[in-house]
């Protein structure tokens, strides 16, 4: 069993689609959101999704898909029933299980959630010293636009993203955005050089055959054009469609719906200035988020 390859990006940073490329290369598989390293046992882990239930839909599909070979209304039942019967476990334990079962094939995980403390991100350190760290970047403006259209706040990120210097508190995704980014990178400190790599996502998106090389390279896979050319079709994952009516989620709710690959749907130039739309005092992006924007190579 390998140690597995974790995607750290914020939501809305191009994570479902990601995933579903690189889960297509012959010695990868791209999960959904399984949101095994947000608590240390499965019964401590139910306690953190139960205000976002539909976080739990991720695991549920992978275990009916790979012990079921399925994901049906029937399998999904069958998979809540294996996720019960391991409630006293710890949620490593879980993963390195669905490790086992693909071997010899990587797991690629890429759980927002995970990003949200920093005690997530250790956990993951421990149970797999040897794991590679992909740090998925997104511009902040389309980041903090595409989690508006959705209604972020909804999304139950509410509390990620509240700016307290207004009254009543505003609203504001470059906050989450920020904090999320940060708690990355303090971690990533600790992480050696070769087992950490960073992608705009706008990028790879571009030009997806020379990113996607890249990464391949870094991870010490095929790089051959058969193998390139397999990852361009994430639309072929099994987690690449709506689920069964009792799990339908698991990944973004866009990409589901049109999980082909495809060109970001604003340009790398998105501008750091000016007033930001989610926002009703017609404020932009702080200081600290600009300065950390242009760190990482965004205008």
């Amino acid at each position: 069993m390998h140690d597995p390859v974790i995607i750290l990006a914020p939501p809305r940073s191009f994570t479902s689609i990601v995933c579903g490329m690189l889960g297509q290369h012959p010695q990868l598989y791209g999960l959904p959101e399984v949101n095994l390293f947000v608590a240390e046992t499965m019964r401590e882990r139910e306690g953190v999704l139960a205000q976002r239930r539909f976080s739990e839909h991720g695991l549920l599909r992978v275990v009916a898909q790979l012990f079921a070979g399925e994901q049906t209304i029937q399998t999904i039942g069958l998979a809540r029933r294996w996720v019960a019967m391991r409630a006293h476990r710890t949620c490593v334990s879980v993963f390195r299980e669905l490790a086992e079962r693909v071997s010899p094939r990587i797991l690629v995980d890429k759980s927002p959630m995970t990003v949200l403390r920093p005690e997530y991100l250790q956990r993951i350190r421990r149970a797999f010293p040897n794991a590679r760290f992909l740090h998925l970047l997104r511009h902040p403006r389309t980041q903090g636009d595409s989690l508006w259209r959705i209604g972020g706040p909804l999304a139950g990120w509410r509390l990620e993203a509240l700016d307290y210097s207004t009254d009543p508190p505003t609203v504001d995704f470059q906050k989450a955005w920020y904090t999320m980014h940060m708690t990355i990178l303090t971690f990533l400190e600790g992480v050696p050089k070769a087992q950490q790599l960073r992608v705009r996502g706008e990028d790879l998106l571009a030009d997806p055959d020379a990113h996607l090389q890249q990464i391949a390279a870094w991870l010490g896979i095929r790089t051959d054009p058969e193998a390139i050319e397999a990852m361009k079709h994430p639309e072929r994952s099994p987690y690449a469609c709506l689920g069964p009516l009792n799990a339908p989620f698991g990944n973004d709710p866009q990409f589901l719906r049109a999980p082909a690959l495809r060109r970001p749907s604003a340009p790398l130039s998105a501008s750091l200035e000016g007033p930001l739309p989610w926002r009703h005092d017609g404020q932009g992006f702080s200081p600290e988020v600009k300065a950390l924007a242009r760190e990482f190579g965004y205008q």
